[in-house]
């Protein structure tokens, strides 16, 4: 069979003439069945690795586009916590500021009454001191009263007995003076 083809091949390029570059009927032939097996492969692969790589590039492409939407949205919803913790923290701020507001005018108040009580309780204290004084000074006033009577009973018995005279009376009681002392008479 080879034999036949090779021999009916030279049959047929014996009458023609020699071409350019040796370019023939057969090598035309094998020519384009190489273009059409390589088209063919290409459509081949094209559906078999080229579609499934260009798939998997445009999944790969909409995956980072969807994290780079979600990485943007929560970018945003990280701003607006953080606006509103700011806003809180002015809040708490402005909360201890009344607090400790509120605390400064309880104790004022507080030592008010405190300071208001003391000086209460130091009124009745002087208030009771002064009347245990004027105690203390009427019971020597009295105490001094009955001395003076006693002293006047014991003169009056000396006077009565020494038969009174002047200058013995002036001397009893210019005597009865100093034993009581000038003291008891100044206070």
């Amino acid at each position: 069979m080879k034999t036949l083809l090779s021999v009916n091949l030279m049959v047929l390029t014996a009458g023609m003439e020699p071409r350019l570059f040796n370019l023939d009927f057969q090598l035309l032939a094998d020519a384009v069945l190489t273009m059409i097996a390589v088209f063919v492969l290409f459509l081949a692969m094209s559906y078999f690795l080229f579609n499934p790589a260009r798939k998997m590039l445009s999944d790969r492409q909409e995956k980072i586009k969807g994290e780079l939407e979600n990485a943007a949205s929560d970018m945003e919803r990280a701003k607006a916590l953080r606006e509103e913790y700011e806003l809180r923290l002015k809040e708490i701020d402005k909360e201890a500021q009344e607090i400790l507001s509120e605390a400064r005018k309880k104790a004022l108040n507080n030592e008010n009454q405190i300071v208001a009580a003391a000086k209460e309780e130091a009124a009745r204290i002087v208030g009771r001191a002064k009347a245990e004084a004027e105690l203390e000074k009427q019971k020597m006033a009295d105490d001094v009263k009955k001395e003076m009577i006693s002293i006047a009973s014991v003169m009056a018995g000396k006077v009565v007995a020494a038969s009174i005279d002047t200058n013995i009376q002036n001397s009893l009681i210019d005597e009865t003076l100093k034993e009581i002392g000038d003291s008891t008479w100044l206070s």
